[in-house]
């Protein structure tokens, strides 16, 4: 089983960057798909980019593309959301997560393995 801790989030300016990290321990994440989510109050948990394992692919929101990257490192049992170029509707609760499927799902209900959240705030 394993535990992930997302770290990284804080408040940021319009047009700025920001680098969520998530860190897993208890397993490794061989096998595992990883996956980054943002809930905001009133609104469904969007899957906003995932990575998986085997090949490396990853998927993007079509709200986040081409600003946001995602990354591994299963050596240091890590991984990363890159965040460029965020808007106010960047806020909110950034979660990763991780299951032992590929090729990886942006659907929730489909990850068993979740961290506890780290806050982003993008305001001037």
């Amino acid at each position: 089983q394993v535990q992930l801790v997302e770290s990284g989030g804080g408040l940021v300016q319009p047009g700025g960057s920001l680098r969520l990290s998530c860190s897993a321990s208890g397993s490794t994440l061989d096998y595992y798909s990883v996956a980054w989510f943002r809930q905001v109050a009133g609104k469904e948990r969007e899957g906003l980019a995932c990575v998986s394992d085997s090949d490396g692919k990853t998927l993007y929101a079509d709200s986040v593309k081409g600003r946001f990257t995602i990354s591994r490192d299963n050596a240091q049992n890590m991984a990363w959301l890159q965040m460029d170029i965020v808007n106010p509707e960047d806020s909110g609760l950034y979660y990763c997560a991780a299951i032992d499927i590929e090729p990886c799902p942006m659907e929730p209900r489909m990850y068993d393995y979740w961290g506890q959240g780290t806050q982003v705030s993008v305001s001037a």
